[in-house]
């Protein structure tokens, strides 16, 4: 598990500043939920945080970072293209190794996919192309996980679906929802951003829909 720590961190486009500053922190085993209008700076947040964990999260972003030409399969094992030789990637490319497709193969059917294993992404829906990256994060496993919008596109229940298995998967989490249901049943903490500032900070436990929605 792994937490972070962001102080008077701020983001400016054109001159002009859309974050912050801002401050918070999550500690290690903590479940977060960024909620806010679209343009409030969510997304923003979510690469400055990204950057300030070196590598060490899982990021899921917003446009998910797909290779659009290559097989499901193989977009999810790019989650541990680090994790290996360039001899044994480039064999994979070719003809995958037993090992991946026994622990791919599972991800793929828990989230409804499973028959698209060879198929290009570029051939796939927008809901089906979310869930590819969700599998990629699952496989990927590290110690904290950053999500921007991960179940924009899909329906009610594969939604909860999804959830569960990040939240499951780990332990400590960043995830920007719309969704202000999903974002307190499965979350501890709910982080409201308003014109790039936290105007809400508090346990979800404490919280209703009522107290969110004027972050809207």
């Amino acid at each position: 598990m792994t937490g972070i720590e962001l102080s008077e961190i701020t983001a400016s486009f054109g001159g002009e500043r859309v974050l912050g500053p801002l401050s918070f922190a999550v500690t290690p085993g903590e479940q977060v939920a960024l909620v806010g209008k679209s343009g409030a700076g969510k997304s923003t947040l979510m690469r400055l945080i990204y950057q300030q964990s070196n590598g060490g999260a899982t990021l899921i972003p917003q446009d998910l970072g797909l290779v659009h030409a290559l097989p499901v399969f193989h977009n999810v094992y790019m989650a541990q293209l680090n994790r290996h030789p360039t001899w044994y990637n480039v064999c994979t490319l070719v003809r995958p190794f037993q090992r991946e497709r026994r622990e791919i193969m599972p991800l793929l059917e828990q989230l409804g996919i499973n028959e698209k294993q060879w198929a290009p992404v570029a051939s796939l829906s927008g809901g089906q192309r979310q869930r590819v990256a969700i599998a990629r994060a699952l496989y990927r496993n590290s110690g904290m996980l950053l999500a921007d919008e991960p179940v924009s596109a899909l329906d009610g229940p594969m939604a909860h679906t999804v959830m569960a298995l990040l939240q499951e998967s780990y332990q400590t989490s960043i995830v920007a929802l719309h969704d202000i249901e999903l974002a307190l049943r499965y979350s501890h903490r709910i982080i409201g951003i308003q014109d790039g500032r936290i105007a809400l900070d508090e346990p979800s436990a404490r919280l209703s829909e009522a107290d969110i929605l004027p972050l809207y």
